[in-house]
This record gives C-alpha cells, sequence and structure tokens, in this order.
C-alpha cells in the first residue's frame, strides 16, 4: 500500500518511527487523530467553550458578517435604477458590475482556505471585513463607473470570507454531531441579508438613496469586524500560528470522496444562487407576466424560503442523522426536489407559479449539508481548504450560470420587447441538464463499490475435452491470482457501470435540451434560424 497516499487505508499502514512528510488528507488524519485535545483549554470538553457561550462568542459574531455578504450580494437588482440615473449605465454595465462580486469572491477561495486553516478564523475575518467597509465607502463615494468596479471588487473580496471563515469557527468550538444543524441555523441567519436586500432596503433607499445606504452599510461592515476582533476567543493554535500543514488544495482536489460530491453540490447549489439572484426576476416577470410590486413580493418569500431552507436542512440532517439517514442521503433528496422543481419550469406544468421557485431557492443553503459532509471526510485541520475548495465551485458555477444563460437567450430575437417563454426554456433546460446528470453521477458514486472477496480452494483439474493438466502451483500464490482476477473483474464492472450511468445522464441531458421542442413556435424558430 501507499504510505502518503490520498487512497491510502490507515488500518493497513505501519506506524513510522518518525512522522514523515505526508501529502494526502488521509495521512494527516493518522498523523494527528486528535488535534482539539492541544488546543483545548478546559479538560473535559471538546472546545473549552460551552454551547452558550460558542453561541454568543463566536456564532454571533461570525454571522453578523455573513449576513452583510448576502446583502451585497443581493442590493445590486435594488439599487440598479438608481445607478442608471445617476451615473448613466447601461445594462452590459450593470451585469458587468454584479459579475465583479462573484469573480473577485471565486479568486479568493483557494488562498482563503490555507489562511483559516494557518491563522484561524478570527484574524482572517477581521481583515476582510475591513476591506469590505472600505469597499462600501468607496462605493457610496464614487462618481464614475470605474471606481464602481474598484469598489465592487474589494466587497468582493472583503466578504468572501464570511461564510467559510464562518464555518471554520463552528467547526473548531461546536461539537462533532451539531455542525450540520450549527452550519444551518448560521447559513439561516446569514440569508437573512438577502431578505433585507428586498423590501427593508427599499424602505431605505427612499430617503437616503443608494449613496446613503452604503454609508450605512459601510459603517454596519466595520462595526461587524470590530466585533469579531474584540469578541471572539482564538485557539492557542491559532494564536501560535499553527504549523503550515503539508496537505495541500491539489491533494483536496485529488481525493475521490471530494468529487463523489462536488459536481452535484456546485450545480445544484451554484444554479441555485445563479436563478434567485439574476434570473428569477426575468422568468416571473416575461414569463409569469407579473408587474413589478409582484415580482419583488416574489422575490422577498424566495428569500425567506432560502432562510427557512437553511434551517429545515440542517434540522432534518441533524435530527435524520440519529435514525441512520446519512447526510448524503438527505442531500441527494434536496437536489432530487430541486431538479424536480426546475423540471416543473421548463415543461410549465400547471402549478403555482411560485411554488418550484420556493423549492430552488430553498435549495440554495444545501451548502449546511455539503460542509458537514466535509466535515466528516476531512481532518479539522483541513478543513478550510476544503471548504474553500467546494465553495470555489459553487461560486465559479453561479458566475456561469449567471452568463451563460444570458447568452443562450439572446439567440431568440426580442417579443414585445423582452426575450420569449421559449428562450428561457432552453436556457434552463440546458442547465437542468447538467444537474440530472450531476445527480445520477452522486447516485452512482454513493453506491459501495466492490463485492466480498471469498476463499477459495484451488485444485487442479484436467479439461472435460483433451486438455492437458496445469502444472501444480503452490496454494498461496494460487489465491494471490484469484484476487487479481477478481479485483481486475470488480475493476470491469465498476466501469461498465459507470458507463450505462453516464449513458443515462447524456439520454436524460439530451431529453431535457429537447423539452422546448414540443413548442410548434420552437420548431419554427429552428427551422427559421437554420434557413439563414
Amino acid at each position: 500500500m501507499r504510505g502518503n497516499g490520498l487512497g491510502s487505508w490507515p488500518e493497513m499502514e505501519p506506524a513510522p518511527a518518525a512522522p514523515p512528510r505526508v501529502r494526502g488528507v488521509k495521512a494527516a488524519m493518522r498523523g494527528n487523530r486528535h488535534p482539539a485535545r492541544a488546543a483545548n483549554p478546559r479538560p473535559g470538553t471538546r472546545t473549552g467553550l460551552s454551547i452558550s457561550g460558542a453561541i454568543g462568542l463566536v456564532f454571533l459574531p461570525f454571522v453578523s458578517g455573513y449576513y452583510l455578504s448576502y446583502l451585497y450580494r443581493t442590493i445590486t437588482a435594488l439599487i440598479s435604477d438608481g445607478l442608471t440615473r445617476d451615473l448613466g449605465l447601461s445594462a452590459a454595465d450593470l451585469g458587468l458590475l454584479a459579475s465583479m462580486y462573484f469573480l473577485a469572491f471565486g479568486l479568493v477561495q483557494l488562498p482563503l482556505g490555507v489562511w483559516l486553516d494557518r491563522y484561524g478564523p478570527r484574524r482572517v475575518q477581521a481583515i476582510l471585513l475591513s476591506i469590505a467597509a472600505g469597499g462600501a465607502l468607496l462605493f457610496a463615494i464614487a462618481d464614475s463607473f470605474a471606481l464602481l468596479l474598484v469598489a465592487r471588487v474589494l466587497i468582493g473580496l472583503g466578504v468572501a470570507g464570511a461564510l467559510m471563515a464562518g464555518l471554520k469557527a463552528i467547526v473548531l468550538w461546536f461539537p462533532q454531531n451539531r455542525i450540520a444543524l450549527a452550519n444551518g441555523w448560521f447559513v439561516m441567519i446569514g440569508a437573512l441579508g438577502a431578505v433585507s436586500a428586498t423590501q427593508p432596503a427599499e424602505i431605505l433607499l427612499a430617503p437616503l438613496g443608494w449613496r446613503g445606504l452604503f454609508l450605512v452599510l459601510a459603517a454596519m461592515t466595520a462595526l461587524s469586524a470590530l466585533l469579531v476582533l474584540l469578541v471572539v476567543p482564538e485557539k492557542e493554535q491559532a494564536r501560535r500560528g499553527s504549523a503550515p500543514t503539508s496537505v495541500s488544495v491539489a491533494a483536496i482536489y485529488a481525493d475521490r470522496r471530494f468529487w463523489r460530491l462536488a459536481p452535484l453540490s456546485a450545480t445544484v447549489i451554484g444554479s441555485a444562487w445563479a436563478l434567485q439572484g439574476l434570473w428569477a426576476a426575468p422568468w416571473l416577470t416575461h414569463v409569469e407576466g407579473f408587474d413589478r410590486a409582484a415580482t419583488v413580493n416574489s422575490l422577498f418569500v424566495m428569500a425567506c424560503a432560502l432562510s427557512a431552507g437553511a434551517f429545515v436542512l440542517g434540522f432534518a440532517a441533524d435530527r435524520l442523522r440519529a435514525a441512520g439517514v446519512t447526510q448524503a442521503g438527505v442531500l441527494g433528496v434536496a437536489a432530487a426536489l430541486s431538479v424536480l422543481a426546475q423540471l416543473a419550469l421548463v415543461m410549465r406544468w400547471p402549478v403555482p407559479p411560485l411554488m418550484p421557485w420556493l423549492v430552488i431557492a430553498a435549495l440554495g443553503a444545501g451548502t449546511v449539508l455539503s460542509y458537514a459532509i466535509l466535515a466528516d471526510t476531512f481532518p479539522k485541520a483541513v478543513s478550510g481548504r476544503a471548504n474553500g475548495a467546494l465553495n470555489l465551485l459553487h461560486v465559479v458555477m453561479a458566475f456561469s450560470v449567471q452568463a451563460g444563460l444570458g447568452f443562450i437567450i439572446e439567440f431568440w430575437p426580442s417579443e414585445n420587447g423582452h426575450p420569449p417563454m421559449m428562450a428561457y426554456q432552453w436556457a434552463f433546460g440546458l442547465n437542468l441538464a447538467l444537474q440530472a446528470a450531476a445527480l445520477c453521477w452522486f447516485a452512482v458514486a454513493s453506491i459501495p463499490s466492490g463485492t466480498p472477496v471469498y476463499a477459495a480452494s484451488v485444485h487442479s483439474r484436467k479439461r472435460a475435452v483433451g486438455s492437458v493438466t496445469p502444472p501444480p502451483i503452490p496454494y498461496e500464490a494460487a489465491i494471490a491470482a484469484w484476487a487479481d482476477r477478481v479485483e481486475a473483474a470488480r475493476l470491469q464492472l465498476r466501469w461498465w457501470r459507470r458507463a450505462a450511468i453516464a449513458s443515462m445522464g447524456l439520454v436524460v441531458m439530451l431529453c431535457v435540451a429537447a423539452l422546448p421542442l414540443i413548442s410548434p413556435m420552437s420548431v419554427v424558430h429552428v427551422v427559421m434560424v437554420g434557413t439563414r
């Protein structure tokens, strides 16, 4: 067996005389099976804080930053009219300005995981929120599009660690069996920022304007940074500055266990973020025929569903885990519901128009399950890197869906001043096909691979028709040869099974992509485009 690979098994490894430099995640777990014992200042407890102390001194300061992160993410839609009126921004300018948040957010995810593991969430969060406060202040006083872009980038960089730092703090200070529930509460309260970016923010927008609103946000962000710096306790290991672990982000990306989860989590959660953050409003307006008031109210209800979904998913995972249901199973069922909800939109099933959107919005909080699964998979020493590696995929998917759907919708000519329903069906259908394929992969990867190899006695027998008797071989060699053949058969079976599931996923993708062709108008449009 390999001594330091990701695929090595701890129970089969001999104990080394001197701890070698390890690169694999499982090897790091073997090298430090109880990392919390040295960091806990109080014997007899896992974290050195009671649950109430962890909530008051750790949870609340970090969740304030995550609340602001959600608010900054969704506030652009509310102030877009003011930006267009005051600075003359076009629709393309607004799209670029909004996407800068995700771009800056994604760029910092990988180094962020290293910073969190090395320096601790307290110091990292306080510094980053200070940058976000400066970005909000610059946004408030900006008088050109270039300054707005710079300010938006600073805001994205500053709040990029809000979720990861909070999750890292939860891993450090909360009991292992309460991480999923704590994650659920964390995302639920943070998602209230999306709720605040609708009707509550519009109440402040009228008297203050968008510049005054961002001055208020800058002050709130600076206060949150100060709260984290002064209130949150420091782990002893973070206070000394932990020794850099040899487990790299590349090792996490090379771990098969990570890629069992990542495609489904990235496609479903990233799509939920992108749809709720940008494409829900055009769908409700252009496809469902909602007016502005009804659309704003619908976005408010969806934001509430996002917040409630975080609590429901975390609570369900916490309770079902005691009953033997894995968190991966809960995530799979929740993702399947999201896929069905999007299928209802594309197929125009006769359901209340807002109901599928509530399911999609609630699945935007599926990170509470994804990060809880990672917490069970990887050691605490690399939890920041593992969470950052997955969150980067979430952000990349959200950015890609927001931009990609727009390019697809642009293929259709406008009708009555906006894209036709068919354009949205095609765009949503193609994105749905990716999620369906990821769900199939997750289901296949969740099946325990391999069949037990039973001991067998090997006898030399003469073949029935004219064959010679092979020379006898030692029993141990025969057992080894038999095991090799069985392992090869198992590997071949595994690959054939994956090929079958991949074929099924391809069929699902093609079927979903062809759904809009059911419409006669879609056929006419395709023919017209082909004859140009």
